[in-house]
């Protein structure tokens, strides 16, 4: 068993001794929805002061406006009851440090971990690559309040998005905590009668 194995196991024998919250309701208490990125600095039960249970929290690379992440939002209200949404990127995000060219052509020469400095992305690995990296499009970010108001503007125009839920698009501050709204996309977002 790897150390790290057993730190994840033990923290959860910890958690599940006194867990009390089996019977919380499964549509999220608050009613509403977080898109954000899974960039282990964002917390969102901290800076959206949540709990178990209050709302639903989407993650993905930069928090992006993904089929996918659509398809959670659409079953979180459909299905769930979330009332109201909120997109999220954060400043310094690695989604900033490449494009979809990059990606790709690191893909291409090998599929272990490369490394990044002042000069760029590097792949230090040995091959075999996999050239199936150019087929995806890796919703890189060239500028944060354009891919915040992008993703608030993608999910408010999808045929599945009712136009009576409320989208808020903001970018969280890596070195303050702070939630600083990004007013184009919030009014991009808002209800449409």
């Amino acid at each position: 068993m790897s150390t790290l194995l057993k730190e994840v196991l033990d923290a959860n024998q910890r958690y599940s001794h006194d867990f009390s919250k089996g019977d919380l309701a499964m549509p999220p208490a608050r009613q509403f929805a977080i898109l954000t990125c899974m960039d282990a600095r964002l917390d969102p039960a901290k800076y959206a002061g949540l709990s178990e249970g209050d709302a639903h929290v989407i993650r993905n690379a930069g928090g992006r406006a993904s089929d996918d992440a659509i398809r959670s939002l659409v079953i979180s209200y459909k299905l769930l009851g979330t009332r109201e949404w909120f997109v999220i990127h954060h400043t310094n995000c690695g989604m900033e440090t490449f494009t979809n060219d990059i990606i790709s052509d690191l893909l291409s020469q090998s599929l272990e971990t490369a490394s990044v400095d002042s000069q760029g992305w590097h792949d230090h690995g040995k091959g075999p690559g996999a050239p199936e990296g150019k087929f995806i499009h890796w919703l890189t970010i060239q500028d944060l309040a354009d891919s915040v108001l992008e993703d608030v503007v993608r999910i408010r125009s999808h045929p599945l998005v009712p136009h009576t839920i409320p989208i808020h698009g903001y970018i969280y501050d890596v070195k303050t905590g702070k939630l600083n709204e990004v007013p184009a996309a919030t009014a991009a977002g808002k209800v449409v009668n």
